[in-house]
């Protein structure tokens, strides 16, 4: 009976085991196609939460044992969007269909301290992925979006150790840099320059004040929310990317050469100085320019997980060569990111570390050399036949640009330390715990080194040459070499608690965050000195110490701005309530509360608040039964946001310093006094929004298209306000006051015109308009005027002569000046006086006329991307409409009565010595600064299936700025569109550059 029943039990063990067995492992099969059922080979299927997984064969099939019956499938494969599979039903014979991209509709935006999918946005927000921004040899991020965002207007140089000017729907206030609000990861304040290109997932464009205001004073201009890549618990990844280049100037200045110019100053009766003609024939432009720069960038990265974790690291090198001589840019960034999960997956903790070293090398005194490249006379050699430089130091102003850079040493060295440590907390009832603690840490050294050679200078009259607005000032190179070297840190702890909940009840669905904010900046922690007299060249900027500065008579040290040391402080409390009742109708509801110390004392704290709805009117009943809308939303919302960057810590200050010398008891004695006023009533700018907008989607999704329209207005914006002297004894004051508008339209348009077997074409197409107006700038207890002249070149010639005014009712970037009326019987240059009539003899500030100005009226980007098979094309057009340029820089090489002393254009020739007129600033020299770019085409192959090991090999060309069409003259009419001084080609422009560059993108 023991055997019978020890037999029994055995059977049933055995039974049991098969059965468990059976269950724990499952064979499944199936097919891996795409949008038009075609198979897709190479495709990777994972079982979810595993490290097993199969890659689809020739004919997308695979074969895959999982751990049991309801298992969840991964597949994934490049250019299309993930799919999750859960098992059910049969395990066999499975089709599974992968879409190229994800849904617009459901991709998740990313905004303040918070997730949201794009159907249910109640703000206006662009979101571009990595695979949609722009390429080539780009070492700054804002490049990246260049023509990708309506309303973003980007205008960038050829000069890689410069960023781009971003402005988003149009300048908001005088004061700051206009650029918008960086937020990487959730980290608020970020250096975007520290990001390489490679770690981006995507950006998140946010542009109304709805959108924001969840940052309240410090999202005037806009927010950009950057997301780098994670890895993925799913799958192990290595992925190296890798291109070089080369990049040639793409125009330059048509200058007279040697025979040309001889033959002008023959025609004309002048003669060339004995000291400057030496039988030369020299195209100076050349002369400072390389003839190829190259350029290149590898990133090497590797992410993966297990079950309770993830990880991303990668290391990026970046090297660009700039077309200019002695401009050189590295960088090396190396990122880490890794995720934890404890307790269940109700806890997360999150460490982000990213370090960046960069070294700028610049061009010395690269403006000045800018200059003399195009003034130096043809005739007149670079080097003399003993090999030392050509100088004539007799002749003002006059100097050797390829000497300038070869005497001169320039130098910035970055490291740039960001770490991020978060922790994520699940609770009951719908709530979960955010906390965030980061650290940010810059530090900056900082050289310059001019030997002996440039003592020289000093008795010439050595001007540098500033970016408008500043105006140049005469430069002292002291005697045997001059140093300077700078050493600063700036470091930002910032900490974050906020409180999110996310519930739903039965058709009502409510998302909430409540928040608490504390940042603390020290900026300018360092040191600065100079130094001269050295008795050697070679020992540059590294040793001051080896200068006798002390037997120079009246050199004094510059140690650097005494307000370079700064402490700030920003403390804010947040809340925002997204509220959706059955996908239907959408309200959103934010208010930020910040204190910030940069502020007076009776005004430390601002309120920012913001309202939002939208109707999904293709949630209707009434729409139910049509074919033609997939996605049809309304938007509308309000809010107010704040500025606070351009002032520092001690703006509302009292402030007591250096106040000139005074005359006593035979002396000159230094005085000291008041040089700032204070202002205890400082309060924040605050920009309002009113936003109206609207999505839609048609054909399924074969056609999008989003329509913005927006009124932007800053209130209390503050400005320097001169006032009298028996008010405020500095007769000045920064205060609040002044009004700014920027009004616009902001059109995208999205198609797949053409999706057959092997063949789609997808065209995206941006276009914004702007109007930007200065609609007040005084202030009720300071009145003084209502304009202000500004942006003074200097030319020769042009002393006092301006070219912008700030004026009640104009634009910023408004153009002032001399409104010029052709020639008059004598061959003479003549302008319109203040009455209208005609005059060779205008006054500057007198018979000035508002004579256009800088602001675009249109700009636009296009993007078309072709796939056929392996192949894919993408061409991007880029286009600014209706903008004025003053070319500041042909101005000053019209003037053909010193062509015997600097060159001048090829189109002057018909100009006569006799007009002694023709050079000066005036409408003349404002020209139309509109154009379209071809800014950049790429063209690729991709190799599927390679094998085992090779997941994907992709391998392509890219070229930059091909073409470009316009009528402007200059060297290229895409000149500097931010600060206070848009649109002014001032003998300062770093010549553009076509690139050309292969590239390789490999994953394992």
């Amino acid at each position: 009976m023991k055997k019978t029943k020890f037999k029994l039990l055995t059977l049933f063990f055995l039974i049991a085991f098969s059965i468990n067995s059976w269950a724990q492992k499952t064979q499944v099969s199936g097919k891996v196609v795409d949008d038009q059922n075609m198979p897709l080979p190479g495709a990777n299927v994972l079982e979810a939460g595993t490290k097993k997984g199969v890659v689809t064969d020739l004919d997308g099939k695979f074969k895959l044992e999982v751990s049991n019956p309801s298992a969840g499938l991964l597949v994934s494969y490049v250019g299309f969007a993930d799919q999750n599979v859960k098992l059910s039903g049969s395990k066999t014979n499975l089709t599974i269909k992968l879409t190229s991209g994800a849904n617009n509709l459901e991709q998740v935006v990313v905004v303040g301290y918070g997730k949201g999918s794009r159907k249910n946005l109640t703000t206006s927000v662009t979101s571009v992925k990595a695979e949609d921004m722009n390429k080539g040899a780009i070492s700054d991020v804002g490049q990246l979006l260049q023509g990708k965002v309506a309303g973003l207007n980007i205008s960038s140089s050829g000069d890689p150790t410069r960023k781009a000017s971003v402005v988003m729907r149009g300048v908001s206030t005088l004061n700051s840099s206009q650029g918008p609000f960086y937020v990487v990861d959730g980290i608020p304040g970020v250096d975007i320059s520290m990001i390489s290109p490679d770690d981006i997932a995507t950006i998140d464009v946010l542009k109304d004040a709805a959108a924001t205001a969840i940052y309240g004073n410090r999202a005037a201009n806009g927010v950009i929310m950057v997301t780098t890549k994670k890895g993925s618990k799913e799958r192990t990844q290595i992925a190296y990317n890798s291109y070089f280049g080369i990049e040639n100037v793409s125009n330059q200045l048509d200058m007279m050469n040697a025979t040309q110019l001889r033959a002008f100053t023959t025609k004309n009766n002048l003669n060339f100085t004995p000291e400057n003609d030496k039988g030369a024939d020299t195209n100076w432009q050349k002369e400072v320019l390389r003839s190829g720069a190259l350029s290149s960038s590898h990133n090497l990265s590797i992410s993966g997980g297990g079950e309770k974790s993830n990880y991303s690291a990668s290391i990026t090198s970046i090297k660009r060569e700039g077309i200019l001589k002695k401009s050189d840019f590295g960088r090396v960034i190396a990122r880490l990111s890794v995720e934890q999960y404890a307790f269940d997956d109700k806890v997360k903790f999150g460490l982000n570390v990213t370090n960046s070293v960069s070294k700028y090398e610049n061009v010395p005194q690269r403006n000045t050399v800018l200059l003399q490249s195009i003034n130096h006379l043809p005739v007149s050699p670079v080097r003399n036949a003993d090999g030392t430089f050509f100088e004539n130091f007799t002749s003002t102003g006059y100097f050797n640009p390829v000497a300038l850079i070869e005497h001169g040493t320039d130098e910035t060295k970055a490291n740039n330390l960001i770490g991020n440590f978060t922790t994520e907390i699940k609770l009951p009832f719908g709530f979960t715990y955010n906390l965030n603690v980061a650290h940010q840490k810059l530090s900056t050294s900082h050289g310059e080194f001019y030997d002996s050679y440039y003592s020289q200078y000093n008795s010439a009259n050595f001007y540098n040459n500033p970016d408008p607005p500043l105006t140049k000032s005469l430069v002292n190179f002291g005697v045997n070499g001059s140093a300077l070297r700078n050493y600063y840190e700036n470091t930002n702890n910032i900490i974050e608690s906020f409180l999110n909940w996310d519930k739903e009840f039965g058709n009502h669905k409510v998302k909430a965050v409540l928040g608490y904010s504390w940042q603390e900046n020290i900026l300018g922690d360092g040191f600065q000195a100079t130094a001269t007299n050295f008795p050697v060249d070679n020992v540059g900027y590294n040793n001051l110490a080896l200068s006798n500065y002390t037997s120079v008579n009246g050199y004094v040290v510059n140690f650097g701005d005494s307000q370079a040391y700064q402490k700030t402080r920003l403390i804010s409390e947040f809340a925002r309530v997204n509220y959706n009742y059955n996908d239907k109708y959408l309200l959103q509801g934010t208010i930020r509360r910040d204190g910030g110390s940069v502020f007076g004392a009776n005004n430390r704290w601002g309120y920012f608040p913001s309202v939002g709805g939208a109707w999904r009117i293709d949630k209707e009943g009434f729409m139910q039964n049509q074919n033609i809308f997939s996605d049809l939303k309304l938007r509308a919302s309000y809010g107010v946001t704040g500025n606070s960057s351009g002032f520092n810590a001690y703006t509302a200050q009292f402030i007591s310093g250096s106040a000139g010398t005074f005359y006593y008891n035979g002396q000159q004695i230094g005085a000291y006094g008041p040089i700032q006023a204070a202002n205890p009533d400082l309060k924040w700018e605050k920009t309002a929004t009113t936003n109206l907008g609207l999505d839609l989607s048609l054909l399924k999704g074969r056609v999008t298209a989003s329509v913005d329209v927006y009124d932007k207005k800053t209130t209390d914006m503050i400005f320097n306000y001169q006032v009298n002297p028996v008010l405020v004894p500095v007769g000045s004051i920064v205060a609040n006051g002044g009004i700014m508008s920027n009004k616009g339209i902001e059109i995208a348009l999205g198609a797949t015109p053409v999706q057959t077997k092997d063949f789609t074409w997808s065209t995206n197409l941006n276009i914004a308009s702007n109007k930007n107006k200065i609609v007040k700038l005084t202030n009720p207890f300071f009145i003084g005027g209502d304009s202000i002249r500004r942006v003074q070149p200097d030319g020769a010639g042009q002393t006092g002569a301006t070219l912008q005014i700030l004026k009640e009712g104009k634009p910023l970037g408004q153009f002032f000046t001399l409104d010029y009326a052709g020639k008059n019987a004598a061959g003479v240059s003549q302008y319109y006086d203040k009455n209208g009539n005609l005059t060779t003899a205008p006054l500057n500030g007198v018979d000035y006329h508002y004579v256009g100005n800088a602001q675009p009226k249109a700009l636009i980007g296009w993007s078309n991307n072709f796939q056929y098979k392996n192949f894919d094309l993408s061409v991007f057009f880029r286009g600014v409409f209706g903008n004025k340029i003053f070319n500041a820089t042909r101005a000053d090489l019209f003037r053909p009565t010193t062509a015997m002393t600097t060159n001048i254009l090829v189109d002057a020739e018909n100009e006569s010595p006799a007009d002694f007129n023709s050079y000066r600033y005036s409408s003349r020299f404002i020209e139309d600064g509109s154009y379209i770019r071809l800014d950049n085409a790429t063209l690729g192959y991709n190799f599927k299936n390679i094998n085992k090991y090779v997941k994907s090999l992709r391998l392509y060309t890219t070229a930059n700025n091909l073409f470009v069409i316009t009528k402007y003259s200059g060297i290229d009419p895409e000149v500097e569109q931010g600060g206070t001084a848009p649109g002014v080609d001032s003998n300062n422009f770093y010549p553009k550059t076509r690139s050309f560059l292969f590239g390789l993108n490999v994953t394992f």
